[in-house]
Parts: C-alpha cells; sequence; structure tokens
C-alpha cells in the first residue's frame, strides 16, 4: 500500500519529471502506464475517473488527484519540505512557470512534430525550433554562473527543466553545442537513483 500512485507514459517528459522527483526522495508509489496513443475513451478506467484535463501525469496523493506535472512538483517539495521548497519557494516557484511557457512548450512540441507528425508546416517547426535554440541559450547563461537553478544543489525546477532534455537528439539537439547544460545534465545523472526515462518509466 502506497500514499501515491502516478500515471504517466514513457514517451512523456511531463511524467518523467513527476516520477523523477517521487524516486530522488525516496518515496513508495504505484506507477501505471497510460497508453497515450489510444483514444481518450479506450485508456484505462481508472486515469480517466482521476484525470481533470484528460492529460498525463496524474499524481493521486492520499486519495487526492493533482494534475499537471508542475503542480505535481510543487505539492512534493511543499509537503516534504524539499527540492528547494526549504531553499526559495518563489524562485523555485518562478522557474517553474518559466518552464511551463518556455522550454515546456518549445522542446517537446517540436520532438513530438518530428516524430510524429512528418506534416508539419515548415514554418511551424521553425519557430519551435527557434524558440527552442533561444530556451536552451537562457539555461546555458543560467548553468554557467551555478551547478543548479537555485544554487548547489538539485530542486524541482531542475527537474522541470529537465524533463524533456534526456529525449534532446529526438528533436535534434546537439548538446554539445550548450556544454553547461550538457554538464548540467551529467550532474543530474549522477544523482543516487537517476535513470534514463526509458529506463525510469517502465
Amino acid at each position: 500500500m502506497t500514499d501515491y500512485i502516478l500515471y504517466g507514459h514513457r514517451e512523456s517528459g511531463h511524467s518523467y519529471k513527476a516520477r523523477l522527483a517521487l524516486t530522488l526522495l525516496g518515496l513508495p508509489h504505484d506507477y501505471r502506464e497510460v497508453e497515450v496513443f489510444l483514444p481518450r475513451e479506450e485508456r484505462r478506467a481508472d486515469w480517466r475517473a482521476v484525470s481533470k484535463f484528460g492529460e498525463i501525469p496524474v499524481l493521486v496523493a492520499g486519495g487526492k488527484a493533482i494534475v499537471q506535472s508542475n503542480a505535481i512538483l510543487l505539492h512534493l517539495a511543499r509537503t516534504h519540505g524539499a527540492l528547494g521548497w526549504e531553499v526559495d519557494p518563489d524562485r523555485l516557484t518562478e522557474w517553474l512557470f518559466w518552464e511551463a511557457n518556455r522550454i515546456g512548450i518549445s522542446l517537446p512540441n517540436l520532438r513530438y512534430a518530428l516524430m510524429w507528425e512528418p506534416d508539419t508546416e515548415p514554418r511551424v517547426l521553425g519557430w519551435l525550433r527557434q524558440r527552442m535554440l533561444a530556451d536552451l541559450a537562457r539555461l546555458e547563461g543560467e548553468f554557467a554562473e551555478r551547478p543548479f537553478l537555485l544554487g548547489d544543489a538539485v530542486s524541482a525546477a531542475d527537474l522541470s527543466c529537465c524533463g524533456y532534455m534526456f529525449f534532446a537528439d529526438q528533436a535534434g539537439v546537439d548538446l554539445g553545442d550548450w556544454p553547461a547544460v550538457a554538464a548540467w545534465l551529467e550532474r543530474i545523472k549522477a544523482l543516487p537513483g537517476w535513470k534514463h526515462p526509458y529506463e525510469l518509466m517502465m
């Protein structure tokens, strides 16, 4: 019996960042995969019962469903006084909102278009790519100054921003062009319990 149930999918970086947070915090949880390539009405009934917006991830915590990946990260950080909440909750929240509006839009949507929507208009791909490059440049500047977004320790802000970074090659990104970002990802990979999305989300 566990207090946490997480619904997600192995191709979802948003699901990955939620499960990575649970894993790094050492929180027992039941992970249930949702087959997102099926129409919503054909997906598992227990997920449909708790997914307010019909999306993943969903975290059921003590019987209460929490939706949206960054809301899940905030809940875990606040509830457990960890992952940056104990350092600076305002800066942590700022970064989560930045991710939702910036890299959390550009990188996953470009990856999705390249992998599953081959008819996407070139202008749309170009817009997503330019936005992603601007977002990577912003992160490159941050990690040139500090190891993690809030300072010396990993936080929910880092987990949020790295959610799709381990799929970056699928979006045509060579992280060799972003050495500070690449070094940040290596620091995350060195954390006890870290696994690649395709391994963690099994």
